[in-house]
């Protein structure tokens, strides 16, 4: 049977992107405790004995660091939260299944971003 013609993967093809969509947790979830604890550690190359203009200016580009670091950790966390939904449809066997053409999405596409519920086809689509 071609898989354009399958309904849904079976339980091997799920288990394999299971595996694929473990390790990116996996990796991901240990990023994003990198980047929260550095956002917890506060600067170790203090400006203590600095005059204050050095002070103000190290204080500043601290800010935007941190302010680059909360929104690579949020985008991580909504990146996380979507391979936990891909597990969720894995386990109820609708992983891999378009939500708007209701048609399998390819394994190519599947491997290379394992948390999409949309084919290459509905994707193009949204945008026309």
């Amino acid at each position: 049977m071609k898989e354009s013609e399958k309904s849904r993967y079976t339980d091997t093809e799920l288990q394999e992107f299971k595996e694929i969509i473990e390790k990116k947790l996996a990796s991901s979830t240990e990023e994003l405790n990198n980047l929260l604890r550095s956002l917890q550690t506060s600067n170790e190359n203090g400006t203590d004995d600095t005059g204050s203009v050095y002070k103000t200016l190290e204080d500043g580009s601290s800010t935007m660091q941190k302010e680059s670091i909360s929104q690579m950790a949020a985008r991580l966390k909504k990146f996380i939260q979507n391979l936990q939904a891909a597990l969720v449809r894995i386990e109820n066997h609708t992983y891999g299944i378009c939500r708007v053409t209701g048609k399998l999405i390819s394994k190519e596409r599947l491997k290379a971003v394992p948390h999409t519920t949309q084919s290459m086809e509905a994707k193009v689509n949204q945008y026309k």
